[in-house]
């Protein structure tokens, strides 16, 4: 044999040899890759064949699958529309599926280990058994309403979130982010339509996709308040000591002046006394301010901190690990270039301004710790996983502490001024016939050009100081009367959860 011939011959051995290599590759590490693989036409099918379990909100499914007929034989639907759907998410046929039906997608799609038992008796019946039901913590009417009174706000927002809570468990009783979506069109069997649906919310600048309960980060205002005043509480100063405040204050190094929303508000010279309790119930922004500078950054972040502030890891789903992620809230810098404190800064923070950044959920946590005597419940919104024939629990929520950011006697006395502060106060729309309610009402600049964010957190108790509710609802750029419109909107999700404690 020739060399040319002895050539070609060790080249066709060789690319034999990675033709070999390559099928032993697929066969022994790609297979599960390329069998799961969204590409993969038959895995589709094979998925679409089990009709998918429910995800329900007090014995109503909100998400539930319809025989098609076609090829893909089940179809998800979700029959209320925008209003759960920053919960639920979507299940599209070609692409990432979110909320709940992520993370309990194989429990809903009958693949979890818990439902072996299903799988191995169609072995045997020649049946495709249903996936498992997802039952949530979620009050119907206190979602509704949030929905509602968010998208009717009287202020004329067009963004905001709000989410309720059960101080005593945890539990999330309604979650809302506005503008919200139409999930439908995007489990659409026609995956040309549903990817030109989501393509049309993704570029949408008002980002309806967006879990803003969750994941919307902005300053809180006055709200960040009751922080401080725990922290003042906690290092010698009562809620009846006086503190100074005054119509206006100049930080030292600062040339800007601090001023209160209204000149009837702490009136009077700087360093006029006010005292803990009256600041907090008319919204002092000089007494505030000068209390942080008095406090010390240190105390001001420690206490945020014990609060839930800057916590990364932070999910909403089951008690355990996963869920959907929680952003974290921020205290900000409030130092010089040099390291050392900046009044200037520290003085604005105290009064949610500066850098000062949080999720509604975390004021609805704050507003719970206080109701609930100091301990922060871990917050979830799956109640239940039930087998397909409902007859099997497989998880059941039992409510766990969280963290505990003051002590009992702290949490009274915050009590108290938040109770004041809708009695007396800047809180006065979000009263409910008949309940012990509290809050706090928080207004922040946005921008220098654009309207103020409107904020409110607060709580409800019955006459026996049981906590039932607690609630913040932020209004996105909500201007003049934002704050008021808030606090308004939090007491009607507050009463609707109340009316609806009883068919959870």
């Amino acid at each position: 044999m020739n060399a040319p011939l002895r050539r070609v011959g060790v080249v066709v051995m060789v690319l034999f040899g990675l033709l070999f290599a390559n099928l032993n590759w697929i066969q022994a590490y790609k297979a599960d890759e390329y069998r799961n693989s969204d590409y993969n036409g038959r895995v589709q099918v094979a998925e679409y064949e089990r009709k998918r379990g429910n995800i329900e909100v007090g014995g109503t499914a909100y998400a539930l699958s319809k025989d098609t007929g076609g090829k893909l034989r089940f179809q998800r639907s979700y029959p209320s529309g925008e209003m759960y759907a920053h919960v639920l998410g979507y299940k599209p046929v070609n692409n990432a599926d979110t909320g709940i039906e992520r993370l309990e997608n194989e429990f809903l799609a009958g693949t979890s280990d818990q439902l072996i038992a299903n799988r191995v008796r169609d072995m045997f019946t020649g049946e495709q058994t249903g996936g498992g039901n997802v039952l949530l913590s979620l009050s119907k009417r206190a979602q509704e309403t949030a929905f509602k009174q968010l998208q009717n706000n009287q202020v004329g927002a067009k963004r905001g979130a709000a989410i309720a809570i059960d101080p005593r468990t945890g539990a999330v009783q309604a979650l809302v982010s506005m503008p919200s979506f139409d999930p439908n069109p995007l489990v659409s069997h026609d995956t040309g339509a549903a990817a030109a649906a989501f393509n049309k919310l993704e570029k949408d600048p008002e980002r309806p996709l967006a879990n803003r309960a969750l994941s919307e980060t902005l300053p809180p205002g006055s709200t960040f308040k009751i922080v401080v005043a725990a922290a003042a509480l906690e290092n010698g100063i009562g809620k009846q000591t006086t503190i100074p405040a005054g119509s206006s204050w100049t930080p030292p190094t600062a040339g800007q002046p601090i001023r209160n929303a209204a000149a009837s508000i702490c009136p009077g010279p700087t360093g006029t006394p006010v005292t803990l309790m009256d600041a907090v119930t008319y919204s002092c922004n000089t007494g505030f301010a000068q209390l942080g500078v008095r406090l010390g950054a240190d105390k001001v972040k420690d206490k945020a901190r014990q609060f839930g502030f800057e916590q990364e890891d932070l999910t909403v789903g089951q008690l355990g690990e996963g869920g959907l992620r929680v952003a974290a809230s921020r205290t900000g810098d409030m130092q010089n270039p040099d390291g050392g404190t900046d009044p200037a800064a520290l003085a604005q923070s105290a009064i949610g301004q500066n850098n000062v950044r949080m999720t509604p959920l975390q004021g609805a946590l704050i507003a719970a710790s206080v109701a609930n005597d100091g301990s922060q419940m871990r917050p979830y919104l799956v109640k239940q996983l039930l087998a397909p024939d409902r007859t099997t629990s497989y998880y059941t929520a039992k409510p766990r502490e969280l963290r505990r950011p003051v002590s009992s006697q702290v949490a009274s006395d915050l009590r108290d001024m938040m109770v004041s502060a809708v009695k007396n106060g800047t809180g006065r729309k979000a009263a409910i016939d008949g309940y012990i309610v509290g809050g706090k009402t928080g207004t922040a600049q946005s921008g220098p050009n654009t309207p103020d964010h409107g904020w409110f957190i607060g709580f409800a108790m019955d006459k026996n100081g049981t906590p039932v509710s607690a609630v913040c609802v932020e209004l996105e750029q909500a201007g003049s009367g934002g704050s008021a419109e808030a606090a308004r909107i939090a007491g009607r999700i507050m009463a609707a959860a109340i009316a609806d404690s009883g068919s959870r």
